[in-house]
């Protein structure tokens, strides 16, 4: 992916919606930028598949599950993706289980969902953006006046990956400066989805599950996608991911067996059509940091953002990280 001179480019590592919101800003700015991603397809953590249902073909979300909005900034941007018919409020309720039936209802904020996955939205954010993947990064290293990454020079270069995969790649003292010391922990997580013939479960569009050592949230894709297939992505709490990271698979069974007790049915679940799963070993921060919603070191040249830095790790949190760092760089770069 060599340039002739990238020494005027912003590099951003991650072509996820943090990464992407950077991007996009720096690029409305004028400054140059160019965005790698390790993946086949972007959106990091907010993944999607295409699967074939009874109702036809189907996208699932296998990863955030949704997005809520209070910023005005992110407001203006989910708004135009409404206009445009890329992404639908979807509720406002979910159920509440115990681990062994429903036991009420909680109302928040208007989740909102994507019509091709949310993983839609960030390719839509990514349009006109000049992004390269499959490509790892292995190497970043800060100089005074700019970054070798993999031994190309850059004018800045943008993690927009979690911490563990953003202290790999820089030296241990300047990770050590834009992270802070030690570990921050991760927690993983397994999505297991699955079809049946015919919806079999209440009537729900998603449940906060307490009490289960194998289950923290399960959601109603087909009510979330708006088209009621039959299908349920279930989310496993970090300790059964932990068991099961290296062999994904071996999820898929005592979710299955999970699922009726969380929903409180009596008898067996019916027999899926299929049922897969995906690895998160990353899925989410175990903490966040309120302030300030990104690290960017004295020499302005590397900068860290993601859904860790902000009050809750939230899609929202991650577009605002992503957005400000880029405002920032923008406005040093333009100096």
């Amino acid at each position: 992916m060599a340039l002739a001179d990238t020494s005027g480019t912003v590099l951003v590592v991650g072509a996820g919606i943090s990464g992407i919101a950077c991007a996009r800003r720096l690029r409305d700015a004028g400054v140059p930028v160019r965005v790698v991603d390790r993946g086949h397809r972007l959106g990091g953590r907010m993944g999607a598949r295409t699967v074939d249902t009874v109702v036809g073909r189907h996208v699932v979300d296998t990863g955030a599950s949704y997005l809520t909005v209070r910023d005005d900034g992110f407001r203006a941007v989910v708004d135009d993706w409404h206009g445009r018919g890329l992404a639908r409020p979807w509720t406002d309720t979910f159920h509440l289980s115990d681990g062994t039936r429903l036991v009420g209802t909680k109302v928040g904020p208007v989740r909102w969902a994507g019509r091709d996955g949310l993983r839609g939205l960030v390719e839509d954010l990514a349009a006109g953006l000049d992004v390269v993947h499959p490509h790892d990064v292995v190497d970043v290293v800060p100089e005074p006046d700019g970054v070798r990454v993999d031994g190309q020079r850059y004018r800045a270069a943008v993690l927009a990956v979690p911490d563990p995969q953003a202290r790999d790649l820089l030296p241990a003292e300047h990770a050590d400066a834009l992270l802070g010391e030690g570990t921050w922990d991760w927690r993983p997580s397994v999505a297991v989805y699955a079809a049946w013939t015919e919806r079999w479960w209440p009537d729900l569009d998603g449940v906060f599950v307490e009490g289960s050592a194998v289950l923290d949230w399960v959601a109603d894709d087909g009510r979330r996608r708006g088209d009621d297939a039959p299908v349920l992505v279930a989310h496993t709490t970090g300790v059964l991911a932990a068991r099961c990271l290296d062999d994904p698979p071996s999820a898929v069974q005592p979710v299955l067996d999970e699922l009726g007790r969380v929903l409180g049915r009596v008898a067996p679940v019916p027999e899926p059509e299929w049922a897969r799963a995906h690895r998160w070993s990353l899925a989410s921060p175990s903490r966040s940091r309120p302030a300030p919603p990104f690290a960017l070191d004295a020499a302005g040249v590397v900068g860290v953002c993601g859904d860790a830095w902000g009050d809750r790790s939230r899609v929202e949190a991650a577009w605002l990280s992503g957005h400000r760092l880029g405002d920032e760089l923008a406005e040093r770069l333009a100096a």
